[in-house]
């Protein structure tokens, strides 16, 4: 049995009671079982993860309750290997596995109609452009039996589950239908749906196979397309990788498959670069002349920037010296009427810090002073969207504001407006070109899904950047060359293999894992930097063994194999 208890790296051997054996509780546990057991002084939840083991029935303490049904024996197999995956604990994804109420039995369903497969054999990608949502390949493979469905969002999955329905396809929808899972329906869900029970899985469909929310940001921090995967090549499944810019991971699976260059183009909307480069970016502000006729667009319009609060970046309007914290070091923020860095840790009120003035210019905005701005620049009323903002179809604005959480929350647009979107393109990260594509890749789905003739608009000071390039001609390609060429040079994911490692127990942990290395070790530790430590490796079977060595310090550790912004 292992303890739902993280820190307890081991399995116990409990008994049976015979009182179950009479009532008949007996024949119901079974390997995946949730039980409660006495562990330590206290009573604790676990799994049973093996029947019958050679040990002395004597000295063993009995089971205490039986909750239920659990993960299957294939999930938990499949459990251990996502803990040396992503250098994590077994628990973790036994928990995500777990039904969320007790279930004892499971229901009876009518299975969908099995048809040959329209896939081949192993794993496909497929390259459709944001037109085409991959909703019809999704039905498709349930038609060839139990299928996993993998969406971006619970909106997402909604809709598609929605589209099965009306097909008369039996749809488990997230963990609240794991019983449905368990009997044999088709699986559609966010990240977590690839841990439900699927005993008759015949085909795995990853729907923007790309898109950084497939990534659990909870630590372990595993990655949903590659657990899907695994799970198909367990279950001898087909597996399609849906995409409207293929991840370099997914095309070093399969090489692409992709519609003639006519209809990828024709998938991607009409879009504008507002080239800022003649613009003063001292007086300027976010919103140029040339944007205001693309915001008389009828129907809704979202605007985004991805910094929150009123201002992110300030100068002095007399002296033009930045505004930063006591030790000239950090740029502070202004929000609710006074500037703090964003850490917390220095606050003052709005004045110059070098003059004394308090007139401040704003140098990079922030959401809720777009806000205000773009209210007064259009005439009328923009709402500010947030995570706890609530959509509905009578809301009265049609402008919106807000950063790229706010692609997530709606499901079609007239317009969408990156407002600096240099932003992206200038990030410091490994990935940023494939990211911004992303982005306008995600605003190019919201266009394209109600309103073909909907406008993507890009305020930039690089028009002639790739990223642009390949969204203006619709051929992800040009971004996903030179990304190739760049990461096989330097060796990075997925030509190579890398861990981020932080918190209190970074230190210690990686004494330990620099004691364990030879030194002809492959392995490169950079840092300490920003609190964090970067270990790099030819490939995930070195690095992943590597950090499985080294005990873990009792100190909080953070460990994110190939973590996505770095």
């Amino acid at each position: 049995m292992r303890p739902d208890v993280v820190t307890l790296e081991r399995s116990f051997d409990y008994l049976v009671p015979d009182k179950w054996r009479e009532d008949g509780r007996a024949e119901l546990i079974a390997v995946g079982s949730i039980v409660r057991v006495d562990l330590a002084g206290r009573r604790v939840g676990g799994w049973v993860t093996e029947i019958n083991p050679e040990t002395n029935a004597s000295k063993l303490s009995p089971l205490q309750v039986l909750t239920g049904m659990g993960p299957p024996p294939e999930i938990i197999d499949l459990a251990k290997w996502a803990a040396w995956r992503w250098a994590g604990s077994e628990v973790h994804f036994l928990r995500a596995a777990s039904p969320k109420r007790a279930i004892r039995r499971l229901p009876k369903i009518n299975q969908a109609t099995q048809t040959a497969p329209q896939f081949d054999t192993g794993i496909t990608t497929l390259q459709l452009p944001p037109n085409d949502d991959g909703i019809d390949i999704a039905l498709q493979a349930a038609q060839t039996g139990q299928a996993l469905i993998v969406v971006p969002s619970l909106w997402e999955a909604n809709r598609f589950a929605k589209a099965f329905r009306q097909k008369k396809i039996p749809v488990a929808l997230g963990n609240d239908d794991w019983a449905l899972a368990a009997a044999g329906a088709t699986v559609i869900g966010a990240k977590s749906a690839v841990w439900l029970p699927m005993p008759n899985l015949t085909a795995v469909v990853v729907i923007d196979e790309h898109a950084e929310v497939h990534q659990s940001e909870k630590t372990p921090t595993y990655n949903a397309r590659d657990v899907a995967l695994e799970r198909a090549r367990r279950a001898g499944a087909t597996a399609v990788l849906v995409s409207p810019i293929p991840s370099l991971e997914a095309q070093q699976l399969a090489t692409p498959k992709s519609p003639t260059r006519a209809s990828e183009r024709s998938g991607w909307p009409l879009t504008h670069v507002l080239d800022r480069r003649k613009d003063d970016p001292t007086h300027a502000g976010l919103l140029s002349s040339d944007l205001r006729r693309h915001l008389d667009t009828p129907g809704t319009i979202l605007a985004i920037v991805n910094r929150k609060g009123r201002s992110r970046l300030m100068a002095c309007k007399d002296c033009g010296q930045l505004v930063r914290s006591s030790d000239g070091q950090t740029p502070m923020i202004l929000n609710d009427d006074e500037l703090y860095t964003p850490d917390g840790s220095e606050t003052r009120p709005v004045v110059c810090a070098d003059c004394g003035s308090t007139t401040l210019k704003n140098l990079r905005m922030g959401v809720t002073r777009v806000v205000k701005d773009l209210t007064a620049f259009v005439g009328e009323p923009v709402t500010e969207i947030t995570a706890t903002t609530k959509l509905s179809k009578n809301l009265s604005p049609r402008i919106f504001v807000g950063t790229e959480a706010a692609l997530w929350r709606f499901d079609s647009a007239a317009v969408v407006v990156f407002l600096d979107f240099d932003q992206e393109l200038l990030a410091i990260r490994q990935r940023s070109a494939p990211q911004a594509l992303a982005l306008l890749a995600r605003a190019a789905r919201l266009l394209m899904r109600n309103n073909p003739a909907g406008s993507l608009i890009i305020q930039t000071r690089q028009p002639d950047h790739p990223v642009l390039t390949a969204a203006l001609k619709g051929d992800p390609r040009i971004v996903s060359n030179l990304e190739r060429e760049k990461c096989q040079t330097l060796n990075l994911p997925p030509f190579g293999a890398q861990a981020r490692i932080s918190g209190i127990g970074a230190p210690d942990f990686i004494d330990s894992l620099k004691k364990n290395l030879t030194t002809d070790s492959d392995m490169k530790i950079l840092g300490p930097a920003n609190d964090s430590y970067l270990i790099r490796a030819p490939d995930h079977q070195t690095l992943l063994d590597a950090l499985a060595a080294p005990p873990r310090p009792t100190t909080r550790l953070r460990i994110e194999v190939d973590p996505l912004r770095i």
